[in-house]
């Protein structure tokens, strides 16, 4: 059985760059053209707010105590997220259980077996997660790692252990985590092991003893070694191009059977039960088209009884009778996308969330053995009664004969017949992902909703290197960087066009990360192909780059070399440096925003400003946002305001969409711009007098 669950200074003619008057070769004009064709589709459609997209949800990451007892979540206290609590059975009297006034907790949990929280928290975005718990009851909270400049990794627990975590910190050896079992109660550290061994990770059992570690080797792909009395031996190899398709994913209750995901002599990862007394495995689930995703588990046996597979949606899979009929009542009851977010330690009551691209994602509590579903929160509910756009798969077939599932959204109101496409062609944004080994989903996407809301086609495409499609789709991307993977991009845009989606002169490309690469090779490689770009912490030199990757990355620097190239040779330096944005610099025609967080370990600093530096040494208009209390992305929801209402007002000056005034968005903001303000209508003015604000 399957399921597919799951001081205003911005105007709209305001943000001239000087490059935006450039005209297109055929003597148009980009932004009257794309004007023109936006305005078609939005006459009536409300102007949603930055606040409401990009501000603090007013409710996420909802989970259930073991007991059932207590529902937690996160929401801000005077601005800033923290965990508040519950009763379950009195949300209302829901209070804060922290006081986090700087960056807000993002990450947090239930101690496995135990009424207590445990959560993580960095400094100024510098990825230095030490780990922290708070008593829901008293309030009190406690310190577990006081160390500087660690990192600390949650490794394992078991709810029929309460009280102990596993834990990897970084501080004897930046590289390599040490393994310690922490008391919650005490918050006495034991060292179990001192990675001698430079393990890149580890795995523990359900009686919380270390049974694997894993390493990267010198090919670029992978082993573990199980533990002995003896030491440690070699227990499976992973060759390279299986490492993102295969892995360990736990035990049995009873320790007899490990269950993994493997691809190989196959494409897809499938899942495989392992008998540990005799290596005898046995084959549960696997899909021609993807990955298996996950699974659902019995708490008393372990045993999976559904498994998730993503294609273009998420869809469930039973493997037994109880399977057969959760789907079943779930599929019931709601329609979209369901995920389970957390569940009691006996399986009895569950958080789901409900969702659809043009619903934001909705809480429930379902108690299963009345079978009742209560609706707890929405995540953002101010949108709920918003005109939202719905998102579309589609598969983009690649100039070498790849499938490429992207998402399509499209403004609400522009595609009236409902075939998919627009009545006409819109100005479009392509939104390319992180990672690289990463990939985009079905289903609400705040940045699709802020875009497609200011009259833009939005089409994120699943390019090769990205994940879940199977080993032949992820390692195409291989020594790729700039090449195939960029001209999957541009086959995806030239699709768009073709489709009448946009035309060729209204594209703009954004990203993060991985994305913001991606903007700097279309403007400087096919510096043709788009109308603008935003740049947000994309490297710009390759060598650099993996010159300077953070220490606890050292497991992972192997795979990197080989995926990306190897400075160490001349072969892989050579293609590195071809790769590289920073060294095309000259191409670079058209405008460029470049957002970066100063404190970022992945993409330093310096990859932002040596492609500044270039661009202004050349004569090339280029703006440039610095928030010196961010990292890898803008945590501070004032800095993300700030942020993306500049990149507003950049992509309405070079598309003609719509805009919102920036009014106070700069208001508690770190925001500065070492470069190119003036570029900027109105922007250096609303800079005087405006002091940034920065937290830690």
């Amino acid at each position: 059985m399957r399921l597919a669950l799951k001081t205003t200074f911005l105007g709209a003619s305001a943000l001239a760059l000087a490059a935006c008057s450039n005209q297109s070769s055929s003597g148009q004009d980009p932004q009257s053209d794309a004007a023109d064709t936006a305005d078609a589709v939005r006459a009536d459609a409300e102007l949603i707010p930055r606040e409401l997209i990009f501000g603090n949800p007013t409710y996420s990451s909802v989970q259930i105590s073991h007991d059932g007892s207590m529902v937690s979540y996160l929401a801000p206290v005077e601005g800033v997220m923290n965990i508040w609590v519950a009763p379950t059975d009195d949300i209302a009297a829901a209070r804060p259980v922290t006081n986090d006034t700087g960056r807000g907790i993002r990450g947090y949990g239930w101690v496995a077996g135990m009424s207590r929280l445990v959560y993580i928290q960095d400094k100024g975005g510098d990825e230095n997660f030490l780990l922290y718990g708070v008593d829901p009851m008293t309030g009190e909270e406690t310190n577990y790692t006081p160390f500087e400049n660690t990192r600390v990794r949650f490794i394992a627990s078991d709810e029929d252990i309460p009280g102990k975590q596993i834990i990897g910190v970084n501080n004897r050896d930046p590289r390599w985590h040490d393994v310690y079992e922490l008391d919650v109660e005490t918050g006495e550290l034991t060292l179990i092991y001192e990675n001698t061994e430079d393990f890149g990770g580890f795995s523990f059992d359900n009686d919380l003893q270390l049974r694997f570690g894993q390493k990267s080797t010198s090919a670029g792909g992978s082993e573990y070694y199980r533990r002995t009395d003896e030491g440690w031996d070699l227990f499976m190899e992973v060759s390279p191009e299986d490492l993102y398709t295969t892995n360990l994913a736990g035990f049995s209750e009873d320790n007899a059977t490990l269950y993994l995901i493997e691809s190989t002599g196959r494409d897809t990862g499938a899942l495989f039960a392992m008998n540990m007394e005799s290596g005898e495995k046995t084959l549960i689930a696997s899909d021609d088209r993807a990955d298996i995703g996950g699974t659902w588990r019995d708490p008393d046996t372990g045993e999976p009884f559904v498994y998730a597979v993503t294609y273009e949606k998420t869809e469930y899979t039973a493997l037994d009778t109880r399977g057969e009929d959760i789907l079943s009542t779930l599929g019931d009851r709601f329609d979209g996308e369901i995920s389970r977010a957390s569940t009691t330690q006996d399986g009895s009551t569950w958080i789901v969330v409900n969702t659809e691209s043009d619903q934001v994602p909705t809480y429930y509590l379902w108690d299963r053995n009345d079978n009742e579903f209560t609706r707890l929160f929405a995540v953002r509910p101010e949108l709920e009664d918003k005109s939202l756009a719905a998102m579309t798969p589609e598969i983009i077939e690649s100039r070498d004969g790849l499938a490429l599932v992207s998402y399509l959204t499209l403004p609400p109101g522009a595609d009236a017949d409902g075939d998919g496409r627009p009545e006409k062609p819109l100005p479009m944004v392509l939104n390319v992902h992180g990672g690289p080994w990463a990939r985009d989903f079905y289903g609400y996407n705040s940045t699709a909703q802020w875009l497609s809301n200011r009259g833009y086609a939005v089409l994120r495409v699943n390019f090769r290197g990205s994940t879940g499609f199977g080993k032949s789709f992820v390692n195409a991307g291989d020594l790729q960087w700039g090449l195939t993977m960029h001209d999957d991009l541009i086959d995806a845009v030239e699709w768009a066009v073709d489709e009448g989606v946009t035309t060729d002169e209204t594209v703009a490309i954004m990203g993060g990360s991985y994305g913001g690469y991606a903007t700097l090779a279309g403007l400087t490689f096919t510096p043709d192909r788009f109308a603008c770009g935003v740049d947000i912490v994309g490297p710009s030199n390759l060598i650099t780059l993996l010159d300077s990757i953070p220490p606890y990355w050292e497991s992972f620097r192997r795979v990197l070399e080989m995926r990306v190239g190897d400075p160490n040779t001349e072969e892989g330096r050579a293609i590195l440096e071809a790769a590289s944005p920073l060294n095309s610099v000259d191409n670079i025609s058209k405008p460029l925003l470049i957002g970066q967080g100063a404190n970022d370990p992945r993409v330093k600093q310096a990859e932002s400003d040596q492609i500044v530096s270039a661009m202004e040494e050349k004569g090339i208009p280029v703006t440039y946002v610095l928030f010196p209390d961010e990292g890898h992305g803008f945590a501070r929801p004032e800095n993300r305001l700030a942020f993306y209402g500049v990149a507003e007002g950049f992509l309405a000056t070079c598309l003609g969409g719509r805009v919102e005034p920036i009014g106070d968005d700069f208001d508690g903001s770190s925001l500065t711009v070492p470069a190119g303000a003036d570029f900027i209508d109105g922007l250096s003015e609303a800079l005087e007098g405006f002091t940034p604000e920065e937290r830690g």
